[in-house]
């Protein structure tokens, strides 16, 4: 039989919706959100790819400004999103910029798509590494742009990134200096914490940055501190842009799991306040800010050595990219550890699990403080916030209040405070590089309050420098000069009224009928005018001095002054001193414009009092001088060609001169060579007539004459008589002839050769044997 066939089933493949078609239904739901009801990210027309990365990330419910602000960037408006700190901002633009991008189907051919801009790097990096996470499953590529990292290898890849999350420096770097970078295309641009991005700090580079920005484009600025300015947002050319505040009708505008308190303490308790704080927490997640980066490296060194018992971090600007990004990913996931930082991490970082943040300083705002103290407590978590205050600070406290920032006042328990300064002296006596760390921190403490703008709060002279420096561990404070320089100006102003004073002695008294000072000053806080007015106020309606001693009775005091600008006396003593006066570079210079005088130029004179022109440096002709004073613009080539020539015969001429010099100082070294050889022959002669002398006599004494016959015997007397008579004619005429050197020409001569005088001396031995011989044989002829 046959077996029954049995019945194959065939799968048919689904049919797969084209994506253009997926789209098309994604973007007709966007009319139809409703930010009442939706509580999910399913609620929402996303697609699969981000629907897919949210879910494996744990995103799955709305908060309050991603459930206002994704519905109406996905409709194209401009957004102001403001919302207090950790309350889901990231996402809020992070997830229209991969929607929008997905909807037009943007490829990496497509280049820039979208620009994010931060204040910060690791902010930028944070919101990186959040957006790898949400958008990994999309087909499109990001770029992380900031400082610190390898030029090169950014922009080579700059034309292949279409989301870029940059810092404004950086950015602005790549438009100037990378053809491969182009934002023709550009979708979407995000200003993250965009009130730090648009204030005084980055307002050139932002200008530069907006102006290469195509103007049709949607703007998305998202803050805990939003702008309202219009000038700010007319410089963005926001088209009706929608104002996203969640919390502004909420009772408080910091989150509602932050306990606020503050402290007040001297300034000299600071450093044994916080080591006392730390000692009493180490089980716990802490941030401390300080105002500069000195204060954080020395703390952050000091305590390091003197080992509290938990682990420490420091995080500021001057450290290296890498490093910073290092610090950052360690104290993320430490669970116990004090990080000290500035307010390089006082926005949007979202560091877990914080428990206290510490402002060691005043923040310079209210905006400042708020940005600070939400570095915990953030997203339905808890937190505690302590600010410490100097007595001259407590006015910031009104401040925060008038904001809806509940703060309370907590005291110091004296009994549980520890001073460590006794330590630090020990340790900054050892390690000379740790005192000076401990002098850029007292130094750049003292600079900060004394540029703060808000002078009402930031008093430089409440400040107990020495107190300070001591709490530090210096034993003696350094010298403050930005201090010092306005304190002279005061004290030479009053010398000056002093001296007018006792000019003044004997033509100006103070009476009762005088009208006293009136001084009208807006600012009664100003440091210059009270310095200056101290000897002025103590006069009282007698014309005298408030004070009991007798000298003070004495003094003359001058009458009718009316101050109203302390500036004009500053000008009318300055111009009766102005020997005085400090003359700077750019006097001198003004002085020398004005002269028409060159500058670093020489002019020489002959004894006539004209003027010697150097021909190799400046032009000669006349033809030359006025050719270069008509020239204005360009070059007359002809007139040029006669100017050439007629300096051409000055330059030959010049060249005619030099050669003959030239020779004549040959000629004149030919005549001394002469002069000095003449000399030596003469001085030989001398001597060989010298020593032929010598020699003759020494060897007639010398020689034994027994042998020769007696010539009396032979010629007779007289003949011998008439013989002597020649013979000593002879040798008086050989003797005038002989003429003895002097002493000194024999030893200059002896110096000269020792080679000359052996010659000279065999010479002489020869011409005398000859001599002595032709004698001998005279005699024996005759």
């Amino acid at each position: 039989m046959s077996k029954a066939k049995e019945k194959v089933k065939i799968y048919k493949k689904k049919k797969q919706i084209p994506e253009k078609k997926i789209i098309e239904d994604l973007q007709s739901k966007y009319k139809d959100i409703d930010e009442t009801k939706i509580t999910k990210f399913i609620h929402l027309p996303l697609s699969k790819k981000t629907l897919k990365g949210l879910k494996e990330n744990d995103y799955v419910e709305l908060t309050d400004i991603q459930r206002q602000s994704i519905g109406l960037a996905l409709k194209g408006n401009d957004i102001l999103g403001a919302a207090k700190t950790g309350s889901g901002k990231t996402l809020a633009f992070l997830v229209p910029v991969l929607e929008i991008l997905y909807c037009k189907q943007w490829t990496r051919y497509d280049g820039v798509g979208a620009l994010i801009i931060t204040p910060t790097r690791e902010l930028a990096y944070q919101i990186y590494e959040t957006l790898r996470k949400v958008g990994r499953y999309h087909d499109i590529s990001a770029g992380l742009i900031i400082g610190g990292k390898d030029l090169k290898f950014e922009k080579k890849r700059m034309d292949k990134c279409n989301i870029v999350i940059c810092t404004p420096g950086r950015l602005l770097q790549h438009m100037d200096e990378n053809p491969l970078f182009n934002c023709v295309n550009m979708q979407i641009l995000v200003l993250d914490e965009a009130d730090r991005c648009l204030d005084m700090g980055f307002e050139k580079t932002m200008n530069s940055i907006i102006e290469n920005l195509p103007q049709d484009r949607k703007t998305l600025l998202f803050s805990a501190t939003q702008t309202k300015s219009v000038k700010d947002l007319a410089r963005l050319s926001l088209k009706d842009p929608m104002y996203v505040s969640v919390h502004e009708h909420a009772k408080h505008t910091t989150p509602e799991g932050l306990q606020q308190s503050y402290i007040v303490c001297n300034l000299e308790d600071k450093t044994a306040m916080l080591w006392s704080f730390l000692k009493s927490h180490l089980k716990q997640k802490i941030i401390v800010f300080f105002s500069s980066c000195k204060q954080v490296k020395y703390i952050y060194e000091s305590f390091c050595r003197l080992r509290p018992g938990i682990s420490l971090l420091s995080l500021y600007g001057t450290l290296h990219q890498l490093r910073r990004m290092e610090i950052y990913e360690s104290f993320c996931k430490k669970h116990h550890a004090v990080l000290f930082a500035t307010d390089l991490a006082a926005r949007g970082l979202d560091f877990p699990a914080v428990n206290w943040v510490v402002q060691m300083d005043c923040p310079e705002d209210v905006n400042a403080y708020i940005h600070r103290a939400g570095r915990t407590a953030r997203f339905q978590a808890g937190g505690e916030s302590l600010l410490v205050l100097l007595p001259s600070e407590l006015e910031m406290v009104e401040r925060l209040q008038d904001r809806k920032i509940p703060i309370n006042m907590i005291k110091i328990n004296p009994n549980k405070l520890y001073s460590p300064h006794r330590k630090l002296e020990a340790l900054l006596a050892r390690d000379v590089y740790l005192k000076e760390s401990a002098k850029r921190a007292f130094k750049a403490y003292v600079r900060s309050v004394f540029l703060m703008k808000d002078k009402k709060i930031f008093n430089v002279k409440a400040l107990n420098t020495d107190e300070y420096a001591k709490s530090l561990g210096l034993a003696i404070p350094p010298r403050i000069r930005f201090l010092q320089k306005p304190q002279k100006n005061t004290s030479n102003i009053q010398n000056k009224i002093n001296k007018e004073n006792e000019e003044n002695v004997n033509s100006k008294i103070c009476d009762n009928n005088e009208t006293s000072i009136n001084i009208s000053s807006n600012e009664s806080d100003n440091e210059e005018e009270d310095d200056i007015m101290k000897p002025m106020n103590k006069c009282d309606n007698s014309g005298f001095m408030n004070d009991d001693s007798d000298d003070d009775l004495l003094t003359v005091k001058r009458r009718n002054i009316d101050i109203d600008d302390m500036s004009d006396v500053v000008e009318n003593t300055e111009d009766k001193n102005n020997k005085k006066k400090v003359i700077t570079k750019a006097a001198i210079a003004k002085k020398i414009l004005k002269k028409k005088i060159i500058p670093n130029s020489k002019k020489t004179f002959d004894d006539e009092g004209k003027e010697v022109i150097d021909s190799t440096k400046s032009k000669v002709s006349e033809l030359a001088k006025k050719y270069e004073n008509e020239i204005d613009s360009g070059i007359n080539i002809e007139v040029a060609k006669q100017v050439l020539r007629e300096e051409d015969q000055f330059d030959k001429q010049r060249f005619r001169d030099k050669i003959k010099e030239k020779h004549r100082q040959e000629r004149l070294k030919l005549k001394a060579l002469k002069k000095e050889k003449n000399k030596d022959t003469s001085d030989n002669e001398e001597l060989q007539e010298e020593n032929n002398d010598e020699a003759s006599e020494s060897e007639v004494s010398e020689q034994n004459l027994s042998w020769l016959p007696d010539p009396d015997k032979i010629y007779g007397e007289q003949k011998v008589d008439s013989d002597k008579n020649s013979l000593d004619n002879s040798e008086s005429e050989e003797n005038s002839m002989i003429h003895v050197p002097s002493k000194r020409k024999l030893i200059e001569q002896n110096g000269k050769s020792v080679k000359k005088k052996q010659k000279l001396t065999n010479e002489i031995v020869n011409s005398n044997l000859k001599t002595v011989e032709e004698l001998a044989l005279q005699l024996l002829q005759r």
